[in-house]
């Protein structure tokens, strides 16, 4: 079974290598199982295997044997790991999760990403971002939106903390973190009806 490229970025051969590498390389002192990994996925075991067996082949992955497992990692040493990592992070990271997860939530108006994941994202020197903060705009059940977190975390594999504010807020500007959130980086995944992700160029703004 093979996926097709992803239009999403279509440089890769399928989704599925597209996957497997999203989370070799934005989680890279991780070791994997092949078997673990196409479980998380979804993927068929084996269409996991023959990707992962040509990622290793070509250098982009490491692995070693422990007992009858063979744990598999992204080759830190690889010249083209960090071109590769950043690729991966803005196109099959959390932005793209986070709006899979959540944009489609009833009664959300609006989806934000923001915090320090947002802020690597905007080329803010830092730390890697320990956890990622999404703003949900809307009146929806606090169910859902806990439900959608804890999807986007098993997808992750890093806490994601969800907070919600009534429309109401998210316009009044009186609410302090609505105004740290707008004046600071952040990406705007949803608003009204349009879902497709729109990076704010505007930090400073306070619109």
């Amino acid at each position: 079974m093979r996926s097709d490229a992803p239009s999403l970025m279509p440089v890769f051969r399928s989704r599925h290598q597209a996957d497997l590498l999203t989370v070799l390389f934005l989680h890279p002192d991780d070791d994997h199982t092949t078997t673990d990994l196409a479980a998380r996925l979804g993927i068929p075991l084996t269409t996991a295997h023959r990707e992962l067996s040509r990622l290793e082949a070509a250098g982009l992955l490491t692995g070693r044997q422990v007992g009858r497992a063979r744990l598999l990692r992204a080759n830190t040493g690889h010249r083209a790991f960090a071109p590769l990592a950043r690729l991966l992070l803005v196109t099959f990271g959390p932005h793209v999760v986070i709006t899979e997860e959540f944009t489609g939530l009833p009664r959300v108006s609006t989806v934000v990403l923001y915090g320090s994941w947002a802020a690597r994202y905007d080329g803010v020197d830092g730390p890697a971002p320990a956890d990622v903060d999404v703003l949900v705009v809307g009146t929806p059940q606090r169910a859902d939106v806990y439900a959608a977190a804890e999807r986007a975390e098993a997808r992750l594999s890093i806490p994601v903390n969800p907070v919600v504010r009534s429309p109401a807020r998210w316009t009044a500007g009186d609410d302090p973190l609505i105004a740290t959130i707008q004046t600071g980086p952040h990406l705007v995944l949803q608003d009204n009806d349009d879902h497709t992700p729109d990076h704010n160029d505007q930090a400073n703004s306070t619109g």
